[in-house]
């Protein structure tokens, strides 16, 4: 079906999903929340997908925002609905990697979407901000979770409470991504990204999104012990067979998920 507010294609092993509301700086609309989550099922059971990119449209923006047309009408019960929250909930659960492109601007719920995201990766002139507290209200989307998560606690609450922008080398150095590229690469970027991932075996990164998503609010101690159930699991493949033979017979491993 047609999509009015996202755009989806397949570029090599990535499946591309864009927030196209340019004119909008794409700024995230409930409707365009509905599009996304079901482009995001759609690439997720895609077995040619290896990885998930999310970008906005156009060259100034990843997201500006949840749609303050919408926010502005927005009660107590409706406040307290997933909305972004639910789409970031939805894409930790997704079992292969997804990367966020930012192109822009990144601020607010565009940012909650992002933090979403397993791999961030941006261009110079991408800015990153929480500025609702600007607003009168504070991030509903996760940040306040998620941000200091990422970026650690100072980091966290210097972009929650100050709600100033950041710049993409800042946002580096802090962690928030961990990729910068001149804008005419991005996409080749996420692209070349998603081909490595492609290259192991089908079982690796969705364990290894799983373990790390639990080992952060595990104790120390279930997070290793569900370490080693895991990579307990993995020896018995017939995939981890295939790799280790592949390495010691200097050849391309071929993988089958099995």
């Amino acid at each position: 079906m047609p999509f009015k507010n996202v755009l989806f294609e397949k570029v090599d092993n990535l499946g591309l999903i864009t927030i196209n509301r340019p004119e909008k700086y794409n700024a995230i609309s409930l409707a365009t929340l509905s599009e996304l989550e079901e482009l995001l099922e759609m690439a997720a059971s895609n077995e040619d997908v290896k990885a998930i990119g999310i970008t906005g449209a156009g060259n100034k923006a990843f997201a500006s925002g949840s749609d303050l047309g919408e926010v502005k009408d927005r009660d107590l019960r409706k406040a307290l609905e997933p909305i972004i929250q639910g789409l970031a909930d939805k894409m930790e659960r997704t079992p292969k990697p997804i990367i966020a492109a930012i192109n822009g601007i990144c601020m607010g719920g565009g940012l909650e979407v992002a933090l979403g995201c397993d791999l961030r990766v941006a261009t110079p002139n991408a800015e990153f901000a929480t500025p609702e507290g600007k607003l009168g209200i504070i991030p509903g989307g996760g940040a306040t979770a998620r941000l200091p998560r990422i970026i650690g606690r100072g980091w966290g609450m210097e972009m929650l409470l100050m709600g100033e922008k950041i710049t993409a080398e800042k946002a580096l150095q802090i962690g928030l991504i961990t990729r910068l590229v001149p804008e005419d690469q991005l996409i080749s970027e996420v692209t070349k990204m998603a081909n490595n991932l492609a290259k192991f075996a089908p079982f690796v990164p969705q364990t290894m999104k799983a373990i790390v998503n639990f080992g952060m609010e595990a104790s120390l101690a279930g997070a290793l012990m569900f370490e080693k159930y895991a990579q307990g699991a993995l020896v018995q493949t017939e995939d981890k067979k295939e790799g280790i033979s592949a390495f010691l017979e200097k050849r391309e491993p071929h993988f089958k998920g099995k």
